[in-house]
């Protein structure tokens, strides 16, 4: 947190330093405006890495253990994956040669059992928890 306060604190002291510059005429208008766009180029592109997510290695194992305290079963963990791809419940059906109710059985159960209400949640949770890459 020290750090964020001292960046913080250089931040609003060159933005001074720069009004004082500008205000002295020391400099043209467009080297200011060049200076605080490169400020917050830099900032965006420090918080874009700060707030992206890391892609994950290509060593990814799944985490059994997970599932089992679960209750995962190897279906549901299947219809999971399909999900994370973006499928909808009527093509799901048909890769798994199961009816499509039977896939809003397996979604339902999957949201108890990972306490989500979404789609969404249900990736996120399962990728949180090492079960999906």
């Amino acid at each position: 947190m020290i750090f964020y306060g001292l960046a913080l604190a250089a931040g609003a002291f060159l933005l001074e330093w720069l009004d004082y510059k500008h205000a002295v005429r020391e400099w043209s208008t467009e080297f200011y405006v060049g200076m605080i766009a490169l400020l917050f180029v830099t900032l965006g592109i420090w918080l874009g890495n700060r707030l992206t997510a890391k892609p994950r290695g290509p060593g990814f194992e799944r985490n059994v253990a997970a599932i089992k305290a679960l209750g995962i079963s190897a279906r549901e963990t299947e219809v999971l994956e399909m999900l994370a791809a973006g499928h909808a419940n009527k093509v799901i059906a048909r890769r798994l040669d199961i009816s499509p109710n039977t896939v809003k059985t397996h979604v339902a159960r999957l949201f108890e059992k990972l306490e989500v209400a979404s789609r969404t949640q249900a990736i996120r949770k399962a990728q949180q928890l090492d079960i999906l890459p």
